[in-house]
């Protein structure tokens, strides 16, 4: 779901990863040829030791860990973000959805600040944002709370066979990007016609009220995130 974003940049050579511990993320970034260079940073050591060392799991995310491009980090992606002093052509989200103020940190406006200074001018970011379907409001907070640290947006979604109808929002500082004008090889669902489709959200997965934006000392989005998600936590 990230090709669209990725496919944009004429010249893509480095590509941050942020969670994604299992490597799926990095092993779709290693279809571009042009990539030289990926670094993962994910909290969890556990994770990115078993997905580069269990035989099934290797085989699911096709051994990207051991790839020589990719380095792996295990700290906070926070703290890491504020002392990064590197920039990045792509960076792919991938954290838990915020469902306490812990990961809530990772989806404020403080956090996207920091998101944008990493970026290269023409650079561009996709943010894993829960189900527009099952909470909205969650969903278009996150987006309010990029858009509020000086990106422009293009939220997307499609359906996940293992989580239902999933959210996703594509960032960037430039507006004048012309993305989803390729796709590389060997892609099993994505095309033209399908990424169409994703940009268009039914009456269900809006909510069209004013919604404040995640700050650091208010830590809205994980009372959304609650509120919406309890009534399937049974």
């Amino acid at each position: 779901l990230v090709h669209p974003a990725l496919a944009s940049v004429a010249d893509l050579k480095y590509v941050l990863v942020l969670g994604g511990g299992d490597g799926l993320a990095v092993r779709e970034v290693l279809k571009y040829p042009s990539v030289q260079k990926i670094k993962l940073v994910d909290l969890d050591a556990t994770m990115t030791k078993l997905f580069s060392s269990q035989e099934i799991l290797i085989r699911l995310n096709g051994a990207s860990l051991q790839n020589k491009k990719v380095q792996i980090i295990n700290e906070d992606a926070f703290l890491w973000l504020n002392a990064n002093t590197e920039k990045f052509d792509a960076v792919v989200i991938d954290f838990p959805d915020p469902s306490n103020f812990s990961i809530g940190k990772l989806y404020s406006t403080m956090f996207y600040t920091l998101l944008k200074k990493v970026l290269n001018p023409d650079g561009v970011a996709v943010v894993q944002s829960t189900s527009p379907f099952v909470a909205p409001k969650s969903f278009w907070c996150i987006n309010n709370t990029i858009q509020s640290a000086g990106f422009f947006t293009k939220p997307y979604h499609n359906y996940v066979p293992s989580f239902g109808e999933w959210g996703y929002i594509i960032a960037s500082i430039n507006p004048n990007l012309h993305w989803f004008t390729a796709y590389p090889a060997g892609l099993k669902f994505l095309n033209q016609a399908v990424t169409q489709q994703m940009f268009i959200f039914p009456q269900d997965m809006q909510y069209n009220k004013p919604i404040p934006v995640n700050k650091l000392n208010n830590q809205v989005l994980v009372g959304y995130f609650e509120e919406e998600w309890d009534k399937y936590s049974d």
